[in-house]
């Protein structure tokens, strides 16, 4: 079988979550669509090094619409919940285990004429606005509310090829397929997400899960 991580994860679970180092680099995590736990589902995330740095580990009987991600010693970092009677696949993330004051709107894209962009991000304070079409939050840099808008991504979650732009259009982070040093591909429940210091490394994480919930498989976390 081959090898997700190269270090014990008993062994590394308080861990420090990663972030791009001093130097401006990247930090590249390793993304496995499992948890560690049985009788859950959820995502595993690894740094280069092979320490464990983030879990979701949701029950299957758990809360629905609910999904809470974690350091690696299980301390609630962000809290993402559907948001409620609004138009189309829109989700708030919050800190902590906290359900006021979200920091960030997470809305599915739902122009056809733009089949590129997945998704959008914009403040929380943005959150009240349910006219998801009339509220600015589109993937055309025109748009004439665009000062909302704090990241786009675009791309294919389905095939593990997707960026984060940011306003200036940078890519702040990326979703990429990942091989085995022999050249073995893992499939699509192991890749890489790659952060760069322009964004920090729990949000780029929240994006790939809501990604999940919204392209992913019909067996979703939050159900």
């Amino acid at each position: 079988m081959t090898k997700v991580f190269p270090n014990n994860v008993s062994e590394r679970l308080n861990s420090t979550p990663c972030s791009p180092d001093g130097n401006g680099d990247a930090a590249i995590l390793t993304v496995w669509k499992k948890s560690l736990l049985l009788n859950c589902n959820g995502f595993t995330v690894f740094d280069g090094k092979g320490n464990l740095v983030f879990r979701v580990d949701n029950y299957l009987a758990g809360h629905k619409g609910e999904i809470v991600l974690m350091d690696a010693g299980g301390k609630p970092l962000l809290t993402i919940r559907r948001k409620r009677l609004s138009l189309g696949d829109n989700w708030l993330v919050y800190d902590g285990e906290t359900a006021v004051n979200p920091r960030f709107l997470v809305r599915k894209q739902v122009n056809i004429l733009n089949t590129k962009c997945l998704a959008n991000v914009s403040s929380g304070s943005n959150s009240n606005n349910d006219n998801d079409e009339e509220s600015g939050i589109t993937c055309s840099s025109s748009s004439t509310s665009s000062k909302n808008l704090l990241y786009q991504i675009e791309g294919s979650y389905t095939q593990r090829c997707c960026a984060v732009l940011d306003k200036k259009r940078r890519r702040v982070a990326e979703i990429q397929r990942k091989e085995s040093v022999g050249g073995m591909t893992f499939g699509l429940d192991v890749f890489r997400l790659v952060v760069q210091p322009e964004i920090d490394a729990p949000l780029a994480m929240a994006l790939v899960i809501l990604l999940d919930q919204m392209f992913g498989s019909s067996r979703r976390l939050s159900h």
